[in-house]
């Protein structure tokens, strides 16, 4: 009998531990200073019981079954999340993190089900250098019980547009041109190794660029064309987010343009049903709970910060979550 595998992304925005916390360091206490200010226990658990309220809700009430996260401080408050989700969930979660050097503090987290996968102990991250450090790409390897078959789950959060959109393209362009080496690598080491071919990758995460940016096509090497994928000799990953370019829904809503900047893209094996291949891409779509949205762009409803002048502790994220499921044979 297949097994389902309900996957999730979401953007947390600013999901930052309270104003003077011990497990900052000094030098990311200084930079976040004015951004943290009254941002204290109350309202660090009253955005993690919202965030919990949404998250509890996916997989038809079930909880996800893997989970990943940007714009987090750190392993203390998805942990802190993710306890909560469990516990109202019964469901038993495994935070994998690792603290990174971006200038603000965020990083990437991904979370799984302890009882339908295990992961092999390892935690890949890449530092990507511009003028400074653009947020690791974050690699971990998981197992699912149901099969033992292995899923390369890789978490990305790129450079933002602040300055503009052309004027930042180019540091977008560079992390999706490491991160098409990065792929093809592990499709070269799993051949080397274990003489197997095409393994199964996730790609998932803010990428601050749409599915048709160059970043993302021309740099990353990614399409919505199957045949593409197919027949391609070096690997061609497969968008699954292009049928949401209708210009009624995105992930992130600025002023009135609708983007999809969060994204899923997979790899080969995903795309087609082979008996080589044990995992099937089956659908993808953009989450969005009427409690998630307002307006005529269904604009993200944010939980803003005392420091902000729009302050709102009853919001969620300035993103939407998206989600994946594949099939394992």
């Amino acid at each position: 009998m297949a097994t389902l595998h309900n996957i999730y992304w979401w953007n947390l925005e600013n999901l930052f531990d309270v104003q003077n916390s011990p497990r900052r360091p000094d030098w990311l206490q200084k930079e976040l200073k004015s951004e943290l200010k009254n941002w204290d226990e109350a309202l660090l658990d009253k955005k993690i019981a919202n965030l919990c309220s949404v998250i509890k809700k996916f997989n038809q009430g079930l909880g996800p079954d893997i989970l990943g996260v940007c714009e987090i401080e750190n392993e203390f408050v998805v942990k802190k999340l993710m306890d909560r989700v469990g516990q109202e969930l019964n469901r038993s979660y495994k935070v994998l993190h690792k603290d990174t050097k971006d200038q603000r503090g965020i990083d990437i987290s991904i979370i799984y089900d302890q009882d339908k996968y295990h992961d092999d102990g390892r935690i890949f991250t890449l530092e990507i250098m511009k003028r400074s450090y653009t947020r690791d790409l974050f690699q971990v390897n998981l197992t699912t019980t149901a099969g033992n078959n292995e899923l390369i789950l890789i978490g990305n959060h790129w450079p933002s547009r602040l300055g503009g959109k052309f004027e930042s393209e180019p540091y977008r362009m560079m992390v999706g041109e490491i991160l098409s080496y990065w792929v093809t690598r592990i499709h070269e080491i799993k051949l080397e190794e274990l003489g197997e071919e095409n393994p199964a990758i996730i790609v998932m995460g803010d990428f601050n660029d749409q599915p048709y940016d160059r970043s993302i096509t021309n740099y990353l090497n990614s399409t919505s064309n199957l045949e593409r994928v197919k027949n391609a000799r070096t690997p061609v990953l497969f968008n699954t987010m292009f049928p949401f370019l209708n210009g009624k829904l995105g992930t992130h809503v600025f002023g009135n343009e609708i983007n999809i900047l969060d994204q899923f893209i997979v790899s080969k094996s995903l795309t087609f049903e082979s008996a080589n291949y044990p995992f099937q891409f089956i659908s993808s779509k953009i989450i969005d709970y009427p409690e998630l949205v307002r307006g005529d762009y269904n604009t993200p409803i944010r939980f803003s910060r005392p420091s902000s002048s729009d302050f709102n502790s009853n919001g969620f994220s300035d993103h939407l979550p998206i989600e994946l499921i594949i099939k394992e044979r």
